[in-house]
């Protein structure tokens, strides 16, 4: 671990133990969720899981950045765990932002929950950047601007999300979808502890300083909950 890295893990343990909650991304929601994927169209990524098809049962968090009062824009969270037994989970973390090139790996506020959320930083697939996003279905019922409007969302019908990658100048091909389908209790959020670092798919990696930050602050908030850490094997 570099000095930075030790840095920012002690002070997210820190923040994360004096607030006793999560250090980004307090307050959110926790949905039950089938995911499927139909494949890339196109040229394949050489990542099975955006080129092979398959389902899988999922679990899905939304959630605001910050505690901001409920419908004011705020850095919204999309959090996606494939449930893949007996291999290992894969998350997806995505946060609101914007959909054109120039946009993609910029964290926006946003008032709906509805929209494009990126995963800000690429990826790298042997030597190739991509993006991964969820971005709004135009048949999907709105999610609304509220988390309890999430909810009334979700028990009203079964929102759904699409899938897609992307270059970094390269436009969106969708390869599958989020479908929501009922709510979690809150026991349940409490107790998620997503891993954007170690839970990466197999075939894509997360290289550089700001991956090896933000696996920092990940584990100082797990550990500022009380949740266990432990080393885990990097997958490339």
């Amino acid at each position: 671990m570099t000095p930075a890295s030790s840095v920012v893990e002690r002070a997210a343990t820190a923040l994360a133990r004096l607030r006793h909650a999560r250090l980004l991304h307090p307050a959110g929601r926790v949905f039950a969720a089938d995911v499927l994927v139909w494949c890339t169209p196109g040229p394949p990524t050489g990542v099975p899981l955006l080129d092979d098809p398959g389902r899988w049962p999922g679990t899905v968090r939304l959630s605001k950045g910050t505690p901001t009062p409920a419908g004011w824009p705020d850095v919204l969270g999309l959090a996606i765990r494939l449930h893949r037994d007996p291999e290992p989970p894969v998350d997806l973390l995505v946060s609101s932002s914007g959909a054109a090139p120039v946009l993609r790996n910029l964290p926006l506020p946003r008032r709906r929950f509805t929209g494009t959320y990126t995963s800000i930083m690429s990826f790298r697939a042997g030597t190739r950047r991509l993006f991964l996003a969820a971005l709004a279905d135009p048949d999907s019922p709105d999610l609304g601007r509220t988390l309890t409007e999430a909810d009334a969302a979700v028990a009203g019908d079964a929102p759904r999300l699409v899938l897609a990658v992307a270059s970094a100048a390269g436009p969106w091909r969708t390869f599958g979808e989020v479908r929501l389908n009922g709510r979690r209790g809150a026991r349940e959020d409490a107790a998620l502890a997503f891993d954007p670092i170690g839970n990466v798919p197999p075939g894509l990696r997360l290289a550089g300083p700001l991956a090896r930050l933000r696996d920092a602050g990940y584990r100082g908030s797990r550990r500022g909950r009380g949740e266990a850490v432990s080393p885990v094997a990097r997958r490339g």
